[in-house]
């Protein structure tokens, strides 16, 4: 396979789609076994897992295999639940889950469609991932969850808690996926890939031709380069980590069809602008609003927008950052978050050990 360096890094993110295009897996993977040989249960319950954990890999049936990691926490805490946008999965958190694990039990599933949860004939819409998430959130626990969701992540969060307010105790939006606002601008690459992803025929053809011509470990690097203000403050390994499930899994042509479908559906939803201000309008529960100055897919403009026109939600802005604070400023982040509990989420921490 000839080595993505010889594209220009515009054209290896338009042959590669939005930051961290991963594929999924076409095979069903079974549940990792417990000790004992039986597969692990799905009931709510700690995780056992001591604070700063790295996590865990475990799965969960909802009409086929969804995957997710668990980064652990005190039995305590708040429940965190981590969700990532178009092309992400479980990875994109593993930065900023351990700033927040010693406080909060961490979570952070894999998308119908991305990561390593195959789509097994579901749906990779942003609807069928937001009634995905639902369903997760009641079977993980009984108690409403506070969910940080990033991009595209974001707007099913955003979903959830209209939907489903009575799950969501809290609601955090890392650089969401925003209305189509007027007067605002967008960068016109990433206006043209997503108009290239909307033509079925040429959204098809233009992600086989990444597949023939970009190297998969370079086209993960350069998604980071994209998508950050400054790709070096990523650390080290977490870029390794979405390096290895890229190159693990760029064979899956079939992925495709449904990353295609999750970008359309979003297309859908952010172009429908009045119908979704007003699901980001009837959101009753606590928000923040954290957002990178130096975001190339949802411009910082339409964020003070949409926070001028919403003013009980808390709104931050990360200075010199792109689209993904929680990898390239994840203790900002996490301080944004913590200081957001302890004050205007009104969401109380568990016992970190030592206190």
């Amino acid at each position: 396979m000839p080595d993505g360096s010889r594209h220009s890094p515009n054209i290896v993110f338009a042959l590669t789609g939005p930051p961290l295009a991963l594929t999924v897996s076409k095979v069903t993977l079974p549940p990792e076994p417990t000790p004992d040989g039986h597969a692990p249960s799905s009931a709510a319950s700690p995780s056992g897992l001591p604070p700063g954990d790295p996590g865990v890999s475990k799965w969960m049936d909802l009409d086929g295999p969804v995957h997710y990691r668990d980064y652990g926490g005190p039995a305590g805490g708040p429940l965190v639940v981590c969700v990532h946008g178009l092309g992400g999965c479980h990875a994109s958190w593993s930065a900023l889950a351990p700033l927040l694990s010693r406080d909060c039990r961490m979570v952070a599933p894999d998308l119908v469609g991305f990561g390593r949860t195959p789509t097994v004939g579901r749906s990779t819409s942003v609807r069928a991932n937001q009634r995905i998430v639902d369903r997760f959130l009641t079977q993980l626990s009984d108690e409403p969850a506070v969910l940080v969701g990033n991009s595209m992540g974001g707007m099913i969060a955003a979903m959830q808690a209209t939907e489903r307010p009575g799950s969501v105790r809290g609601l955090v939006l890392v650089d969401p996926v925003l209305p189509a606002l007027r007067g605002v601008r967008q960068d016109p690459v990433v206006a043209a890939t997503f108009a290239l992803y909307a033509a079925p025929v040429i959204g098809r053809a233009m992600l086989a031709v990444r597949r023939r011509c970009v190297n998969p470990a370079r086209a993960a690097r350069d998604s980071f380069r994209f998508s950050c203000s400054d790709h070096r403050r990523v650390p080290a390994e977490v870029i390794d980590e979405h390096v290895r499930i890229a190159v693990d899994q760029a064979e899956d042509e079939e992925s495709d069809r449904g990353f295609l479908a999750a970008s359309r559906s979003l297309l859908r939803v952010m172009l429908r602008s009045t119908r979704y201000v007003g699901t980001l309008r009837s959101v009753r529960a606590p928000v923040l609003l954290l957002h990178g100055a130096r975001d190339r897919f949802v411009p910082l403009s339409a964020a003070t927008a949409v926070a001028r026109a919403i003013p009980r939600w808390q709104f931050a802005v990360a200075p010199d950052t792109g689209h993904l604070p929680h990898l390239e400023s994840p203790r900002w982040t996490a301080d944004m978050i913590k200081e957001w509990f302890a004050g205007p989420g009104r969401i109380s921490f568990g016992l970190s050990e030592g206190t």
